[in-house]
């Protein structure tokens, strides 16, 4: 070795050496203690334990669980072995066990026999979190947190968990009281505005007929009622005015006046031509055809000049002051629909526009293509908004014919072929509760079985979310727990 490198390794031994003495002199070390702790460095020897005068008796009894061999706060009810291949040591009765975290200095006592200070038994370990995971021996879980004793006298009737009011401040958990109301909730569906049938008239002749003259009316026109159509010629009916205008001048009899009179109403003739030949004793070459009703006209098949076959459609006149709607319900929703109830109607090209109606007829049959029932709604139409054919927004409010117990909708949690609320029964305790769920309304339901009026149930709590999997894992999480041998 060169001159230079075996001053540099001097220099390193030297400084290895200070700083050894420096560790040695913070620590109060004796020599020996330095030697041992170099050999469990280096040489992975233990230390040797120098005897105490106070040692503490063997332990004795028999083992009840088995713990980590560094003090870890792992435990085990059977024996065990670590990942590296390592026993688990096991606790003997008569040793006093300590779950202290080393980290956080914080302790919970309990003896090996299972009781606390208070001499109270303990019959198991139930997991913090409310999952159904207990243990007959202390136990922390996956976060390091101690499992909760369950003593003799605090273990439910197997329906019933008790929660600490810390974990029901933190959870948000909120109550409410079950009420007998009655449940009403809105159907929504859409709709077709469409023409009261029975506001409808047609004008047609009963016989043979040749039009002479059409007044100036077209179609979609607002018309009243008497007003002069066309003028037309029938030959029937010129017959049987002269038949009568005849009977009239030669003083017939009542009876065969009173036929010819007859004659003229079977052909259609109006009244007010009846009348003029009746004062005039003559019979009109053509007649004047008016309009029945008021009303809107649909329908304009009248021609000048043209001969009109008995029966023809000549005008189609309809009164709009009411209309109807037709609304397609889902069979499944149509028995909630009584004759009576309250429909909102709301047409897209009337933006602000509500018309109130009622239910005046539920059709009897379901249209087989759509599993659809219909209902009709009457509404008055003063101002004639509403067209026919209009596409509309139907909104039924229907209600239960008697009050129930209800409560809020939020409460039932639905496991798909169960349906369960989470009773309070005070002091932290609560008991999961199958119920049968009658009609649901707006933000309610109503309860057939299960509950009663005046019980508090769960209405809100950070676990309870629309899942199914964690619906399950917050039943699972109040179901009462069941103790392990």
């Amino acid at each position: 070795m060169s001159r230079f490198g075996s001053f540099l390794a001097l220099a390193v031994v030297a400084a290895g050496a200070g700083a050894g003495g420096y560790w040695t002199g913070q620590r109060n070390l004796s020599g020996l203690a330095v030697v041992q702790t170099v050999e469990e460095w280096f040489f992975d020897i233990p230390l040797r334990a120098e005897p105490s005068s106070n040692a503490a008796q063997d332990p004795s009894g028999p083992v009840i669980y088995y713990r980590h061999p560094d003090g870890d706060a792992v435990y085990s009810a059977t024996p065990r072995r670590t990942n590296d291949g390592r026993d688990y040591v096991a606790v003997l009765a008569s040793e006093d066990v300590s779950f202290e975290d080393p980290v956080k200095g914080t302790a919970k006592q309990a003896s090996a026999e299972g009781t606390d200070s208070g001499d109270r038994k303990v019959l198991y370990y139930r997991n913090p979190m409310g999952l159904p995971d207990t243990s007959p021996v202390p136990k922390k879980d996956s976060m390091g947190m101690d499992y909760l004793p369950v003593y003799e006298g605090e273990a439910d009737d197997g329906s019933t968990v008790r929660i600490s009011a810390g974990k029901l401040q933190r959870s948000g958990v909120r109550t409410a009281l079950a009420a007998r109301n009655a449940v009403t909730r809105p159907v929504k569906v859409p709709g077709t505005v469409t023409l009261d049938e029975r506001r409808v008239s047609v004008v047609s002749t009963r016989t043979e007929a040749f039009v002479e003259q059409v007044a100036d009316i077209t179609t979609g026109e607002t018309i009243r009622k008497g007003r002069p159509l066309m003028r037309l010629y029938a030959k029937e009916i010129a017959t049987a005015g002269a038949l009568y205008a005849a009977d009239l001048k030669g003083g017939a009899d009542g009876g065969a006046a009173a036929g010819s009179r007859q004659r003229l109403e079977n052909l259609g003739v109006p009244p007010g031509t009846v009348a003029e030949i009746e004062k005039t004793r003559k019979a009109p070459i053509s007649i004047t055809l008016t309009a029945p009703r008021d009303g809107l006209v649909l329908e304009r098949s009248a021609v000048e000049g043209m001969m009109a076959e008995a029966g023809k459609t000549l005008f189609r006149i309809a009164d709009v002051s009411t209309m109807w709607v037709v609304a397609d319900v889902p069979e499944y929703d149509l028995n909630a629909v009584r004759v009576g109830d309250k429909a909102v109607v709301r047409v897209r090209s009337l933006t602000g526009k509500e018309f109130v109606g009622k239910v005046v007829l539920i059709y009897p049959e379901i249209q087989a293509q759509t599993r659809t029932g219909q209902i009709r709604i009457e509404l008055t139409n003063p101002d004639g908004l509403l067209r026919s054919n209009m596409y509309a927004e139907v909104e039924v409010e229907t209600g239960a014919a008697e009050p129930v117990v209800t409560v809020p909708d939020s409460a039932i949690i639905d496991t798909g072929d169960r349906q369960f609320v989470i009773v309070d029964k005070g002091e932290g305790s609560f008991e999961p509760r199958v119920v049968k769920v009658g009609m649901r309304g707006d933000s309610v339901a109503g309860i057939m079985e299960g509950i009663t009026e005046g019980e508090r149930v769960v209405v809100s709590a950070n676990f309870l979310i629309d899942a199914e999997s964690n619906l399950k894992a917050a039943l699972s999480a109040l179901a009462p727990a069941e103790t392990r041998p």
